[in-house]
């Protein structure tokens, strides 16, 4: 059985770059493009493999990664005329329409973000008469169903399980149908993050058939989209907690 999934959170391959280079720290200025053009296909096969409804802007994307790598690799030009060298070298860079298009791309970002916080100070603002806010300060921490967890933290997260599992099951030659709905799953993974407080990412992931790991990564975005749980990442690729954050069944 076959899931075709679009997720809300992605937001197009400049955020899925930004991203990648905000997580590993990397100049803007001067990409890595072989380390982070890898990287970026890890996440494209971790889509592919969870069947999850990969855009072509992402398609593109990687292929212009790969164009510029394979320009970089290329060995340089040499020239005796040293005005002509002057021009070859200012123009050599195949980086250098990415990086303007990521610069300019992270302006937007932070400009959005600025609009944001003004239209979310702007709601704050009321002509009634001062009221008791207790109770909309207690439900505060679900306004955001993510927290500080990203679609990009959860892939990273399904990278390592799928290393870690697939490649340590063996190959089967038939196909295995699917028992177990999404619905289903879901309601097993929120009774037992109730049950037990909080559960660690990995460790919803106990079986090794691929159709399984699939349906519990679905099941767990479903359920951070319904804000029935909520995930917390204390840094960059360390482990994911989830916890539940409503009572009623799913």
């Amino acid at each position: 059985m076959k899931y075709s999934v679009k997720v809300d959170a992605f937001e197009g391959p400049l955020d899925l770059l930004l991203h990648l280079i905000t997580s590993y720290e990397v100049d803007i200025y001067d990409i890595p493009v072989a380390a982070i053009t890898e990287q970026y296909m890890n996440y494209i096969h971790t889509m592919q493999e969870l069947k999850l409804d990969v855009a072509s802007e992402y398609l593109v994307m990687a292929a212009t990664l790969l164009a510029i790598k394979s320009k970089m690799l290329l060995p340089k030009q040499e020239v005796q005329d040293f005005d002509q060298q002057m021009e070859i070298e200012m123009d050599e860079d195949p980086r250098e329409d990415l990086v303007r298009r990521l610069i300019e791309y992270r302006k937007f970002k932070q400009a959005a973000v600025g609009l944001k916080e003004k239209e979310t100070a702007r709601s704050m603002i009321f002509t009634r008469e001062a009221m008791d806010l207790t109770y909309y300060e207690s439900q505060e921490e679900d306004v955001n169903p993510v927290a500080n967890v990203t679609i990009y933290d959860m892939l990273a997260a399904m990278q390592k399980i799928f290393t870690k599992k697939l490649e340590k099951a063996p190959r089967r030659t038939t196909i295995e149908r699917q028992e177990i709905p999404i619905e289903t799953r879901m309601k097993q993974i929120i009774n037992d993050i109730r049950s037990s407080g909080r559960r660690k990412f990995s460790e919803l992931f106990a079986s090794s058939n691929r159709e399984h790991l699939v349906v519990t990564f679905l099941a767990v975005l479903e359920l951070m989209k319904t804000k029935d749980v909520t995930c917390e990442q204390e840094n960059n690729f360390s482990e994911i907690f989830i916890y539940a954050t409503k009572e009623n069944e799913v």
